[in-house]
């Protein structure tokens, strides 16, 4: 399974990005997709995550300003970023797990595959 992200980039603080993450595989075997930054000097830390049956959670960091979803025909996962924030700088990665993880999904070691990551950059 590959998984290719797209949508980074540089945008001032207040802006919008939308980060997408297309799958090789039918997205419908895979039981929760996530969304994962990694800022210079941090360690990468959970954003979104949403689950088959719909269900998502978010970091408190970017709750109501980031926006997780999945479109199954199009086998591709969606990151609606909004009110960007230069803090929200990093590279974003998304994750797929085919296990259940509903109860650890902020463990990255939860999740089986990996795509190459997006940069984006929040100008203040």
């Amino acid at each position: 399974v590959q998984l290719v992200e797209s949508g980074g980039g540089l945008v001032q603080a207040g802006g919008s990005l939308r980060l997408s993450c297309e799958t090789s595989g039918s997205i419908f075997s895979i039981n929760a997709m996530g969304w994962y930054r990694q800022a210079p000097g941090k360690q990468r830390e959970l954003v979104a995550v949403i689950a088959s049956g719909g269900s998502t959670n978010y970091a408190d960091s970017v709750k109501g300003r980031f926006t997780i979803s999945r479109d199954n025909a199009k086998n591709t996962v969606y990151l609606q970023m909004n009110s960007l924030k230069p803090e929200d700088t990093g590279v974003y990665y998304c994750a797929a797990a085919y296990s259940d993880i509903s109860s650890d999904f902020r463990n990255e070691r939860r999740y089986d595959y990996w795509g190459q990551g997006t940069q984006i950059t929040v100008s203040s």
